[in-house]
């Protein structure tokens, strides 16, 4: 009877034991949650990331009160660029391979990938993110494609690319997202296609990215009416402006973007055009970028004009018709449906593979 009461003694200690090193841990795990979501860094990651989602923004409210959110927004945020664009320094010549190159990020622009003399797409692979860039040797070769069921439904970037006889295409203008179900039918702001406005909505960021009828990007808050007068032939309203004339936004604090998929267009001052998606929200793959990342990026790259398109869940990139990167959502169905999509074509019958892997 003794030696069977010292068994029970023993298992109750040790159960007692158990429960303490658990209480113990969880204390030690709620201590170090409670820091870290009061830490100035997970604020400044969290928060922003939340509020430019369009189905997320509860996120940040979950953790923090309305006026913390307040705050975390207003250290966060890019000023309007007030450079007005020099079309001039942009000089359209001669972008076949170098023997010499000023750095390895040169080599790989120039560096043609073999028998493909219309792009080539860079693989990048950061600690924090993954993406590809898209280097576009002719700029006449890009232009913008646009759903042709415009103001009903949207289309995925494979679909654009394939109906306007492209080779590479990205996502491009935002659009009504109610919810985050939103099908790419209403984009918001100006849409100009081929020197006509197809599409002029509310919502829009007040700046038009686009090109000219000589190639040029062209990065304005002028009426789309006017820009047209300026040349305008192809554009979407959105942005903000990340590089004009070689000089950058100034950024606050992380922009007040977070970190998530993005997509961006730029030119270099020798004419070429560059495509960029970054792939992210998805961990243990790819967070995402910052703006202020993705302008670290842009700039090995010596791009001289940059703009921010729509990002999130919309960043896509095709090429040959089929989905290039692995968007955040909508991978099973090919993408999301989008309003439109910047595309390569091949208006010169350069060299190019029949078949992209």
């Amino acid at each position: 009877m003794e030696q069977s009461t010292k068994k029970v003694r023993r298992k109750f200690r040790f159960r007692i034991k158990k429960f303490t090193i658990f209480t113990i841990l969880l204390d030690v795990v709620v201590i170090s949650c409670l820091f870290v979501i009061n830490s100035h860094g997970f604020k400044n990651f969290w928060i922003p990331t939340a509020m430019t989602t369009m189905s997320h923004k509860y996120l940040a409210y979950t953790l923090y009160s309305e006026d913390t959110v307040a705050e975390v927004m207003s250290n966060n945020y890019i000023e309007k660029s007030t450079e007005i664009i020099n079309l001039d320094d942009i000089v359209i010549g001669d972008t076949s391979e170098k023997k010499h190159y000023s750095s390895k990020y040169e080599e790989e622009i120039y560096t043609r990938d073999e028998g493909n003399e219309l792009y080539k797409i860079i693989r990048l692979e950061e600690p924090k993110f993954k993406g590809y860039l898209t280097v576009i040797y002719d700029p006449s070769d890009v232009e913008l494609a646009v759903s042709s069921k415009l103001g009903k439904v949207g289309q995925s970037v494979n679909t654009l690319v394939k109906e306007n006889g492209g080779f590479v295409g990205i996502n491009g203008g935002g659009f009504e997202d109610l919810d985050g179900w939103g099908n790419g039918s209403v984009p918001y702001g100006a849409i100009i296609k081929d020197g006509v406005l197809v599409w002029d909505h509310a919502g829009g960021s007040g700046e038009l990215i686009g090109f000219t009828k000589d190639h040029k990007m062209y990065l304005t808050d002028k009426t789309p009416e006017e820009a047209i007068a300026d040349g305008m032939v192809d554009a979407v309203e959105f942005g903000p402006n990340l590089i004009v004339n070689g000089k950058v936004s100034k950024i606050h604090g992380d922009g007040g973007w977070g970190t998530a998929p993005r997509t961006v267009i730029a030119q270099r001052k020798d004419g070429i055009v560059l495509f960029l998606v970054i792939e992210g929200r998805l961990p243990g793959y790819s967070i995402g970028a910052t703006m202020n990342d993705v302008i670290d990026i842009l700039l090995r790259y010596k791009a001289y004009n940059a703009a921010n398109l729509d990002g999130g869940a919309s960043s896509t990139m095709s090429v040959g018709g089929k989905l290039y990167n692995r968007p955040s959502a909508g991978a099973e169905y090919g993408g999301r449906t989008v309003s439109n999509a910047w595309i390569v074509t091949n208006k010169q019958n350069k060299a190019v593979p029949d078949v992209v892997d």
